[in-house]
């Protein structure tokens, strides 16, 4: 492969000159960029895009922090943020943390040493303090799972009003008995999504009842049958679930088709609409989230960010989808 100065000598120019115009310069004159860059052409040349970014002090990459890459939830999501930072010259490395405050560390680093250029942060069980301390310095944007009156700028939706509005969804129907799936509250979207379902309780004056809440330990398949499992276990079981989470939801499902001999009808609404929700059986009535636009507008945050423009912190728009888990 040809070098830089190869193309300089057969240009008849100066390895300076060849290098101003790789880079765009406005001071070489038409006749010489014709030059160099027809033997640019002749000789095949390719230039280093690391050289440029560490010239430019810029690496061309964006780090997204994932809890687990095994959650359907997060794929729409990072579709939408590799197109759009794709179609920006822009690259993006997915980092699973596992929870792990030691993978952190190392991804934090990164963009402390110039290897990345910006964070967009989708995992819910991130050291805040330290994500925070990072965000003082270098583009940092939180997407979905957010900080309540936090200085990070963030992209998600209103879990609370989407909560009240799928539980009231099951009051609609005539459902009295409605239990909660739901996870780990210290994280945000838990405790919000709690908070919508207790809403539409207290507005139709219906109990809230503590062994009708289900604290899973995470939010995979296998939890939401164990969950409706217990649940199906009680002498007063509940008519309707609504679960945190389309995974749990499924999972809910599976149970109540295992046990349906034995069990009334019970209607199940799950949260995000993962491409999962409509190959159940029965198909899962759940809330939408525009997955794939939340990947988009959280990287055009963070390429805005990296500019050094103040972007403002988006809540977009979501949408009951129902379908035949709450027509049983």
């Amino acid at each position: 492969m040809a070098n830089i100065q190869q193309i300089a000598k057969r240009a008849g120019v100066s390895v300076a000159t060849v290098s101003r115009v790789l880079n765009h310069a406005t001071s070489v004159s038409p006749k010489t960029r014709s030059k160099v860059e027809e033997a640019i052409k002749e000789l095949n040349y390719e230039p280093s895009m690391l050289g440029r970014n560490l010239r430019n002090s810029e690496s061309r990459l964006l780090l997204v922090l994932l809890p687990t890459i095994a959650n359907p939830f997060y794929t729409e999501i990072i579709n939408g943020i590799q197109d759009t930072a794709i179609a920006s010259d822009y690259n993006i490395l997915l980092c699973e943390t596992d929870s792990k405050p030691e993978r952190e560390n190392i991804y934090f680093n990164m963009v402390k040493n110039k290897l990345a250029d910006g964070v967009i942060s989708m995992d819910p069980t991130v050291n805040m303090q330290r994500l925070n301390e990072l965000a003082e310095h270098y583009p940092v944007i939180l997407c979905s799972e957010y900080e309540e009156k936090g200085d990070i700028p963030y992209i998600t939706v209103d879990s609370e009003l989407a909560a009240y509005q799928a539980v009231k969804h099951l009051i609609k129907l005539g459902n009295e008995k409605i239990a909660l799936i739901t996870s780990d509250e210290k994280f945000l979207y838990a405790r919000m999504r709690r908070l919508g379902y207790e809403r539409a309780l207290k507005e139709f004056d219906l109990p809230i009842r503590d062994e009708w809440i289900y604290h899973t330990k995470g939010l995979e398949f296998q939890y939401g049958v164990h969950a409706m499992r217990m649940l199906l276990k009680q002498e007063d079981k509940p008519t309707a679930v609504f679960a945190v989470s389309d995974t749990l939801a499924i999972g809910a499902l599976k149970a109540i088709n295992m046990e349906r001999e034995s069990s009334d009808p019970i209607a199940i609404v799950g949260f995000d609409n993962i491409s999962f929700s409509s190959m159940t059986n029965p198909t899962l009535t759940t809330i939408s989230q525009p997955m794939y636009t939340m990947g988009c507008q959280a990287t055009e945050m963070l390429l805005g960010r990296i500019k050094g423009e103040k972007v403002e912190n988006i809540v977009l728009d979501h949408e009951l989808i129902i379908r035949e888990s709450t027509m049983v």
